[in-house]
């Protein structure tokens, strides 16, 4: 397995790639800008992001940037294709504001792999990616994901094309088959390991460490849910409404993180970097002031008592030894 470098804190690049709102490119590169300029070095795309636009805007930005200074990294699954029934319609089914003249076509196949993997290198306009995951196997066909994408991901590795492989999903069962297959250098969890669901501590994490599998932490807020310190009916998780005995539990979290004067969202961000198995937490943002307030909380000191407080009130698991 490859011991590559990365950072605590990255960026998610979803929303230059106008997810649920459009943005200039001129906006796009001060986000990137103020992100690069607050000393983050990790950014993260896909072809998924807008349909390319994420991975155009993203490598545009970092071609201005010495090329040993940073870690990038795309996915694979997805090749995107021009798509004539999407002539004047835009791709918000997907969350994205960007033209639908273009489609995803699934593709595990190892000449698939490859292909995604050249076209995200035109698209960027880089001469190679730290590290490629495999996207979203579980809505797809994960059995191909494992017997096909993998090996093809293992060995564009093993030809030092990529330095790194992974996968990146919400599905707990897809990330332990992943996992358990021993290709792996890195998993991306998505939504399955933060304050208000720890489902990934039950089997995912367990075997990473077994396998010595790198975590890197995405969707830390769970689509905003843990974004504020006055959660409400009103927020969303995991892309949908919030469930009542979930906003319960988490306004519970608030109040005891309140009492330590730690903010809901710092908390957020902290909970899953005390683990010595997470190498990078994540996250996305729109707007420069989103990068600075989050990356002044990543250098917030949480007091570890509010961790044991809230284990005591069974809000989250009590910490194991490798937990700060």
């Amino acid at each position: 397995m490859t011991d590559i470098w990365l950072p605590r804190f990255g960026y998610g690049a979803a929303n230059v790639g106008n997810l649920y709102r459009a943005m200039t490119d001129d906006e796009a590169s001060l986000l990137l800008e103020t992100a690069w300029d607050l000393g983050i070095r990790y950014f993260d795309t896909a072809p998924h992001y807008g349909l390319g636009l994420s991975e155009r805007r993203l490598g545009k930005f970092l071609r201005t940037k010495p090329r040993n200074e940073y870690v990038v990294s795309t996915k694979v699954g997805r090749l995107l294709r021009p798509n004539p029934l999407g002539a004047g319609l835009m791709d918000t089914a997907n969350d994205f504001v960007v033209p639908a003249d273009t489609t995803r076509v699934w593709d595990f196949t190892a000449g698939g792999i490859r292909r995604s993997i050249e076209e995200s290198l035109g698209r960027t306009g880089l001469n190679r990616f730290d590290i490629v995951y495999l996207h979203d196997p579980e809505r797809h066909r994960l059995s191909e994901g494992v017997h096909h994408a993998l090996p093809a991901l293992a060995q564009l590795r093993d030809e030092k094309l990529v330095s790194a492989i992974g996968v990146g999903s919400m599905t707990t069962s897809a990330l332990l088959d992943v996992v358990n297959t021993g290709l792996l250098d890195l998993v991306m969890i998505a939504g399955r390991y933060t304050l208000a669901d720890q489902s990934a501590l039950d089997e995912v994490v367990p075997a990473c460490r077994h396998h010595g599998v790198g975590i890197v932490i995405a969707a830390v807020f769970n689509s905003g849910l843990l974004a504020s310190d006055t959660p409400g009916a009103g927020g969303r998780y995991d892309y949908a409404d919030v469930p009542a005995s979930l906003l319960d539990r988490v306004q519970l979290i608030a109040r005891v993180c309140g009492d330590f004067g730690v903010s809901l969202p710092t908390a957020a961000l902290h909970y899953p970097a005390r683990d010595d198995a997470v190498r990078c937490v994540v996250v996305g943002g729109s707007r420069p002031d989103q990068l600075r307030q989050n990356a002044a909380r990543m250098t917030e000191v949480v007091p570890a008592e509010l961790w044991r407080a809230l284990a005591g009130q069974s809000l989250i698991p009590a910490a194991p030894e490798n937990h700060s």
